[in-house]
């Protein structure tokens, strides 16, 4: 498995969401299960699938699906 399909995958598992409506340009709070506590179960589905500790900027700045890519990249998670 890639690390895109990772990352998808643990973005729609973590945040429980329909696969069949999951789009690429999803933002923070765009879905109801996108809030703060979702937001922190992510970051730690993140860290588990990936291997790493996110930092506390960082989780503040992973806004989108797109900018957590970005975000990932600083931790040499290419996606």
């Amino acid at each position: 498995m890639s690390n895109k399909e990772k990352y998808k995958k643990t973005f729609i598992e973590a945040l429980a969401l329909d696969e069949n409506k999951f789009k690429e340009n999803i933002k923070y709070n765009d879905v109801e299960e996108w809030d703060s506590i979702g937001h922190m179960t992510l970051m730690s589905a993140l860290e588990e699938t990936f291997k790493i500790s996110i930092e506390t900027d960082d989780i503040i700045d992973f806004s989108s699906f797109n900018e957590g890519i970005k975000i990932l990249k600083k931790y040499k998670i290419n996606i």
